[in-house]
């Protein structure tokens, strides 16, 4: 016959209640020394799962540590990258204020060019003036 959901409900209130004095009777009813090698066992199991513990999280702060390391290491690659980049901007600024100098001189040459061509023509035009008015004056 299959226990109800009350009759469960009802059983485990019942075994709550009386497990801690149940426990107390049972250590209680045990020799002194039976009482005591277990409680050694206990402990040895306990401090052996400490020191497993401390070792797992040695092992793990060493594996972070290795991730540290290596994202570091990819730090310094990336900087290395960074610092070629900025060469690069630095080679092309030279570059191009050799080629902007180099633009000016040829403006300069060309400025320098078109004055000199603007002086002959005015002193070709001012021959042309006078040669002019010497002839009208001459007929």
């Amino acid at each position: 016959m299959p226990l109800s959901k009350e009759d469960l409900e009802q059983i485990d209130k019942h075994v709550r209640s009386q497990l801690e004095d149940w426990l107390t009777e049972f250590t209680q009813s045990m020799p002194k020394y039976v009482y005591e090698m277990e409680m050694r066992e206990r402990i040895v199991r306990v401090e052996e799962e400490l020191k497993n513990q401390r070792e797992l999280m040695s092992k793990g702060f060493e594996y972070m540590e290795k991730r540290f390391e290596q994202i570091d290491k990819r730090f310094e690659q990336i900087d290395k990258r960074f610092e070629q980049v900025d060469k690069r901007f630095e080679d092309m600024q030279k570059y191009m204020d050799k080629r902007f100098e180099q633009i000016d001189k040829r403006f300069e040459d060309v400025n320098s060019k078109f004055k000199m061509m603007f002086a002959f023509m005015s002193l070709g035009f001012t021959i042309l003036a006078v040669m002019m008015t010497l002839f009208r004056f001459m007929n």
